[in-house]
């Protein structure tokens, strides 16, 4: 494997603005301003206290194996505010895991209030700036091993399972793309275990147009298509592979597809023709690392 995998950049903390929505986030249940209407004076109410449901969640990581990842990962080193109860504090002082960040002790109570609701926290939070990841040439070349793509794939679980996957199995990274990815934080990092602070990722603009970059690298692309010809054991062989995986509800888009070399399936002998998309990327993982090995 690589030895990128061990390193991640930070992002900058600035979010994009989509088409013409204003440049600040609206509140949840917040109404848009009235226009032309009267006879309701809302002006004069006073604001909502904030929801501590709407917690900034793309700036916090938390739970035992994401949060001392991440204060091992290099990248990190030197930033980010780490809280944690007093038990959890002497457990990381003990093993000299702050890795320089120092320990801010809270109690636990306090901690659940920062935090989402249902957050499994497990005495330690970790607020960070989002991983901005690397280049797609720095992920890529030379070609050779496994990639992971990631076809508009938004659901933090599924995509923080694959990301475990892929690092159990070797792969080198995942591509995203940038506009319809979730942050590699919050739940996404509690789902992968630790695993979004040692895989590298990179975010392109257009997959497409990635696929096509990739090619001329020297990598093939199989996508995983339920109505594909081939079966992955046919499709796969030893050259540099993407595993191209599409949503859940959509599956791969018709441009990113038609980028893919090949469109294979997995059999499911046992009749049941849905399989979760994280659980098909673990299935694919293992296939693509056995045909890399001959």
């Amino acid at each position: 494997m690589s030895s990128k995998t061990e390193r991640n950049d930070r992002r900058s903390g600035k979010k994009p603005v989509f088409g013409n929505r204003p440049e600040g986030p609206r509140d949840k249940g917040q109404k848009p301003a009235a226009q032309g209407f009267s006879g309701r004076d809302d002006a004069s109410r006073p604001p909502r206290a904030p929801d501590r449901n709407k917690s900034d969640a793309d700036n916090f990581l938390w739970g035992r194996h994401p949060v001392l990842a991440a204060l091992a990962n290099p990248a990190r080193r030197g930033t980010g505010r780490l809280l944690a109860t007093a038990e959890r504090a002497a457990e990381i002082e003990e093993g000299k895991l702050a890795h320089g960040h120092k320990i801010e002790v809270v109690e636990v109570q306090a901690l659940t209030r920062m935090l989402p609701a249902g957050a499994v926290h497990q005495g330690l939070a970790f607020k960070v700036q989002p991983l901005e990841g690397v280049s797609l040439e720095e992920l890529a070349d030379p070609a050779q091993g496994i990639i992971v793509m990631l076809d508009q794939l938004t659901d933090p679980q599924n995509v923080g399972a694959i990301f475990r996957s892929a690092l159990a199995f070797g792969a080198r990274g995942i591509i995203v793309q940038d506009r319809h990815a979730p942050a590699l934080a919050g739940a996404l990092a509690k789902a992968a275990v630790g695993a979004t602070e040692r895989l590298p990722h990179a975010r392109v603009t257009n997959l497409s147009r990635a696929l096509e970059r990739l090619a001329d690298l020297g990598w093939r692309a199989v996508g995983l298509d339920g109505a594909g010809e081939q079966t992955l054991e046919e499709a796969l062989d030893r050259q540099p592979t993407v595993l191209v995986m599409g949503s859940e509800g959509d599956g791969i888009r018709r441009l990113v597809a038609e980028h893919c070399d090949v469109l294979a399936k997995i059999p499911m002998p046992g009749g049941f023709e849905s399989l979760n998309v994280s659980n098909a990327a673990a299935v694919a993982l293992y296939e693509a690392s056995r045909a890399q090995r001959g």
